[in-house]
């Protein structure tokens, strides 16, 4: 087993990156998701109500981050002075709102008013408390710092499906190959490179998984979540890979070697 790819989000639910590795600190992988959208009432904004997020497709460039937002071209996200308070599911967490220009920009394409804000250094917003005991911190990833992925349950779901699929719809920050399809679901913890990986919970799935990445727009036939949950349905909601924490900083590559630790505890129905 080893890493076949790895990703990351620099904002919250626009187009990710594809990077051969990357370095993880306190929050996940570094830069992941410290950007997000929220709207006029600083409520989190995210492809499940905005599919034509996913063509806004975003760079990395000597730590900046840049956004290339379709008819209106490519903007840096910098964060400004004027602090805030930004709600993420639940949480509300201390933000700081971007500049003007990008978030214009992301208003007229989008045609609502929305804006971006990043979460500085000193924001510590925890990781679910019902899952994970230690004070963990996260961005403004969904719960937690990791999504684990397994190209081989890729490939079997793919197999039910008229329409193959790729990764990107699930947005992983690791895809796994050389495992058997769904063996994630036994996983406790894996070692990658130096890092050890705590798998907390299978990850339920939302409607975002129907929108095709290259689109921008939702599948008519809610694939492939309407698949998913004639087969991977458990008491965490329809489930595909592995909600994980890390246990110290360090470098993952792909290609890295995995081992891992195993516990009987599917659901599957």
């Amino acid at each position: 087993m080893q890493v076949h790819s790895l990703y990351v989000y620099p904002v919250k639910s626009l187009a990710g990156i594809q990077v051969s590795s990357f370095h993880l600190d306190g929050f996940g992988p570094a830069g992941d998701r410290r950007w997000m959208i929220v709207d006029s009432e600083r409520e989190f904004v995210t492809q499940r109500n905005n599919p034509e997020l996913a063509m806004i497709k975003t760079r990395l460039d000597s730590g900046r981050v840049f956004v290339d937002i379709p008819g209106e071209g490519e903007f840096p996200l910098l964060p400004d002075a004027e602090e805030c308070r930004v709600r993420v599911w639940q949480d509300w967490a201390k933000a700081v709102y971007g500049e003007d220009r990008a978030s214009a920009a992301l208003s007229r394409y989008c045609g609502q008013t929305f804006r971006f804000v990043y979460m500085p250094e000193e924001t510590f917003r925890r990781v679910d408390a019902s899952r994970v005991t230690e004070y963990r911190r996260v961005s403004f990833a969904d719960g937690f710092p990791f999504l684990i992925t397994n190209l081989a349950s890729l490939d079997e779901l793919n197999s039910r499906l008229d329409s193959a699929i790729d990764m990107r719809r699930f947005r992983p920050n690791i895809v796994v190959e050389g495992a058997g399809a769904w063996d994630e679901d036994n996983w406790a913890s894996a070692r990658i490179g130096d890092t050890t990986f705590t798998l907390v919970k299978p990850c339920s799935r939302c409607v975002l998984t129907t929108v095709d990445p290259d689109q921008g727009i939702k599948s008519a036939d809610l694939q492939p979540l309407r698949t998913l949950g004639t087969y991977r349905r458990t008491s965490d909601g329809v489930i595909f890979g592995m909600n994980a924490i890390h246990e110290s900083d360090g470098t993952i590559r792909v290609g890295d070697p995995i081992t891992l630790e195993t516990t009987a505890t599917t659901e599957n129905q």
